[in-house]
C-alpha cells in the first residue's frame, strides 16, 4: 500500500487508536473513486476528490451532499447497514479525529461491517453460489423496483438519447487507452459499432417507457455489492448521479446477469434472467439485455482502467485492475456480436 500517497486523514484512520470503538485488523480499499477502511465491526467510506465528468468529488461540500445522499438512498434497501454520516476534523495541536471539534477536512458515510465470508463475490470464488441465493436475489429485487419511484422526469432517461449519453461517453473516456493492454482498436471499434447501432431502435426504448419500466433503481447492481448473510443486502447504489440511476429496470438486471458471466456461472445469469422476468412479469426486458449487458462489461472495463491509473494505488492493485479491464472488455466484445 503506497501509504505515503495517501491523504494525511486517511493515513491518521488506519491507526487503531483513533476510534472510540475496537478495531482491529484495520484494512483500506480503493476503488477509482472512493478510500473505504474496514475497522472493526465498522466501514467508514470517503470518497476521493475527483472530477470525471460523470460524477464531481472535486470540493469538499459537494462530497458532503453526496455522502448524504447516500445513505438516505441506500437505507432503501438496507435500512440497517447505513448508519449515517461521519466528520473528519482537524484537531487542535495536531491530527485527526472522527467528529471531533475542530473545523471540518472530510465527510464520510459509516456502515456496519457486513461478514466477508458471506459476500457473493467470496461465494462464487468459494463455489457456494447456488439456485436458492439467485432465488432470494429475485424476490428482494423484483420487490425492490415494483416500489421504485417512477415519473415522467424518471421516464425522460429512459429515451435512446438519454441512454445514449451514457453509453457514448464511455468510448470518449477510454479512446486514449487503446493499445495499452487492456483494450484493442478491434474491440473498441465492434462494441461501438454495436452500441450505436441499438441505439438507432429508439422504438424499443420508447416501449419500455411505455410498459413503466424506468425506475429509480440501484445502477451498481453486481456482486461486489451483494451480501448473501441473515437476509439480502444491496448496497452501494449510485448516488453521485441520477442518469445512471434513473434507467430502465433491464439495465440494472442485466448488470448483474453480466456480472454472473463474468465469473463462468452462465446457468445462474440464465435463472436469474428468467427468474425475475417471470416473477416481475417483464418478457420485454429480455429485448435488451444484450445492450446492457455489453454496456455494463464497457463500464467495468472502463473502471479497471480508471483504478489502474490512480497513482494512489500500489502495483499489485494497478496489475489486477488492468487484467480485470481485459477481461471485461473480452465479454463485451462476445456480447457486441452474439
Amino acid at each position: 500500500m503506497a501509504t505515503d500517497l495517501l491523504p494525511p486523514f486517511v493515513q491518521a484512520l488506519l491507526q487503531a487508536e483513533r476510534y472510540a470503538h475496537p478495531a482491529l485488523d484495520i484494512k483500506l480499499v480503493q476503488t477509482h473513486i472512493s478510500m473505504v477502511i474496514l475497522a472493526g465491526e465498522y466501514v467508514y467510506k470517503f470518497k476521493k476528490p475527483v472530477n470525471f465528468g460523470f460524477l464531481d468529488f472535486s470540493d469538499l461540500d459537494k462530497r458532503r451532499v453526496c455522502c448524504e445522499q447516500e445513505v438516505l438512498l441506500n437505507r432503501r434497501l438496507c435500512p440497517d447497514i447505513y448508519l449515517g454520516t461521519v466528520k473528519v476534523t482537524a484537531e487542535p495541536g495536531g491530527g485527526f479525529a472522527l467528529n471531533g471539534s475542530g473545523p471540518v477536512v472530510e465527510y464520510g458515510v459509516r456502515m456496519a461491517r457486513l461478514p466477508e465470508e458471506r459476500m457473493m463475490g467470496h461465494l462464487i470464488r468459494s463455489a457456494e453460489l447456488g439456485h436458492a441465493h439467485v432465488d432470494a436475489l429475485v424476490e428482494v429485487l423484483a420487490d425492490f423496483y415494483r416500489r421504485a419511484e417512477t415519473n415522467d422526469e424518471i421516464a425522460r432517461f429512459g429515451t435512446a438519447a438519454a441512454v445514449a449519453v451514457n453509453v457514448l461517453e464511455n468510448f470518449e473516456q477510454t479512446r486514449d487507452f487503446i493499445g495499452q493492454g487492456a483494450l484493442h482498436q478491434e474491440q473498441f471499434d465492434a462494441i461501438a459499432g454495436f452500441a450505436r447501432s441499438f441505439l438507432a431502435r429508439e422504438s424499443l426504448f420508447q416501449r419500455r417507457i411505455d410498459d413503466g419500466r424506468i425506475r429509480d433503481g440501484h445502477g451498481d447492481l453486481y456482486s461486489a455489492n451483494i451480501c448473501l448473510a441473515d437476509k439480502v443486502y444491496i448496497y452501494d447504489c449510485i448516488e453521485f448521479n441520477q442518469r445512471f440511476r434513473y434507467c430502465d429496470v433491464a439495465s440494472d438486471v442485466a448488470f448483474l446477469a453480466m456480472d454472473l458471466e463474468y465469473y463462468g456461472l452462465d446457468d445462474l445469469a440464465a435463472r436469474f434472467i428468467d427468474r425475475f422476468v417471470q416473477v416481475s412479469g417483464d418478457p420485454g426486458l429480455m429485448e435488451m439485455l444484450a445492450f446492457y449487458k455489453c454496456y455494463r462489461a464497457y463500464v467495468r472495463g472502463k473502471i479497471g482502467l480508471f483504478t489502474a491509473a490512480d497513482p494512489a494505488v500500489d502495483a499489485t492493485v494497478r496489475v489486477a485492475s488492468t487484467e480485470q479491464a481485459g477481461r471485461y472488455f473480452r465479454l463485451a466484445m462476445r456480447y457486441a456480436q452474439s
